[in-house]
């Protein structure tokens, strides 16, 4: 049954662009979902909690920097097999795909790219094992879209040793739980640094955001540093400015353009299955024009967007995919999703609003994914600035 459904959105036949170990990633990763995620994902969005027994098996199955070399814990794969695994995660829950993909572009990444040699050894096999979990701290409650302007601040503690971080982040998945955060903040000169910071460190606190109608099933919280202590050697020292955040953003942007067709999929197909089987005016749903109108939309659309994410992954492999082109598919892809599943509820009728399908789930989790890590007017502008050669953000 699992090989129909793929097949029944795999529309232009993208697989046959995919490598055997790709198709055997995806396999590996689907199949972990449908065991142990699917099964009782409903309960932990409708209960608001993260379930703890997930992180064993994300790096069981190479979710956590799959790109990361084997020599730092990470499994060595290219960006491709990286997006799959992200595709099936959020087919499972958005929620789950951005724990997997905050702890491998937000965390590891940065920490591979721009930390130093004992940095990387001393975090990166354990955040591949699961065995730490991190959090990346950059929105603040003021600043956005516009992170520049960021208020959040570290000084020297005046013994050769320390810096004093003070300031605050919010909107931080994985936070309530996290060991570790990468935490990008001002020094004296006004430049920004990324620096790591450990739970138990005196004055940093995470106290986790209720009242979500959104990502449910992640643990979203603030970042709280009260005269924070940290060592010098927590600096990341091979980065300064923007480019070391907004490295971080295209990289999980990248994985958000794969996971939201995971979404997009999980919702075709569950459309597809209720039109054969429900039945009104004497006939299945799927047989009338109107029903017949949206499937044919959905699966063109889905069927774009994993050519336009197939292509952006194969330049990310020859390190030629642009920041621009990354904002446009990561743009596209989660407007694509959550207009799939807006159909879909559709379809599905008063049923789409329940637990019994997942339709509800995955559109309300899509409302976070169009707004976080860029919007989606600001991913536009990304665009168009690159398209025109001026910046609408002045």
């Amino acid at each position: 049954m699992a090989n129909n459904q793929f097949q029944s959105h795999d529309y232009f036949q993208v697989d046959d662009l995919l490598s055997e170990e790709h198709k055997l990633i995806r396999e590996t990763a689907r199949n972990w979902v449908k065991k142990e995620v699917d099964p009782g994902i409903e309960d932990a969005c409708q209960n608001a909690t993260f379930p703890k027994h997930w992180i064993k098996g994300l790096a069981e199955i190479g979710a956590f920097g799959p790109y990361i070399p084997t020599a730092y814990g990470g499994s060595g794969l290219d960006q491709i097999s990286y997006g799959i695994i992200m595709q099936e995660l959020e087919r499972g829950d958005s929620g789950l795909r951005s724990t997997a993909s905050v702890q491998s572009s937000l965390v590891m990444y940065p920490i591979y790219t721009f930390g130093s040699e004992e940095q990387r050894k001393t975090y990166l096999p354990k955040l591949a094992s699961g065995e730490m979990m991190g959090c990346f701290g950059l929105t603040e409650p003021d600043y956005g879209s516009n992170p520049s302007g960021m208020i959040t601040t570290i000084k020297d503690a005046g013994d050769g040793k320390h810096v004093i971080l003070n300031g605050a982040k919010m909107w931080i998945s994985n936070a309530p739980f996290a060991d570790i955060a990468v935490v990008w903040a001002k020094n004296e000169s006004g430049i920004i640094k990324g620096i790591l910071v450990e739970r138990g460190m005196p004055g940093f606190t995470t106290p986790e955001t209720h009242g979500k109608w959104s990502l449910r099933a992640s643990a979203t919280g603030e970042l709280v540093f009260d005269q924070v202590k940290v060592p010098i050697a927590n600096i990341l020292p091979n980065v300064e400015g923007l480019k070391g955040p907004l490295s971080c953003l295209n990289s999980a942007r990248f994985g958000i353009a794969w996971g939201a067709i995971g979404a997009a999929m999980d919702c075709y197909d569950s459309a597809l299955r209720y039109s054969k089987e429900r039945i009104q005016f004497g006939k299945p749903i799927g047989g009338f024009q109107l029903t017949q109108k949206k499937l044919a939309e959905m699966l063109t659309e889905i069927t774009k967007a994993q050519l336009l994410t197939w292509r952006l992954g194969v330049l990310k492999n020859e390190n030629r995919a642009t920041p621009a082109q990354i904002s446009m598919a990561k743009r596209n892809n989660v407007h694509m999703a959550l207009t799939v599943a807006r159909e879909a509820r559709q379809i599905h009728g008063g049923m789409g609003i329940t637990g019994e399908y997942p339709i509800m789930r995955h559109m309300m989790n899509l409302e976070s994914v169009i707004t976080y890590e860029g919007t989606h007017d600001i991913h536009l502008l990304i665009t168009g600035m690159d398209v025109t050669g001026f910046n609408a953000f002045n």
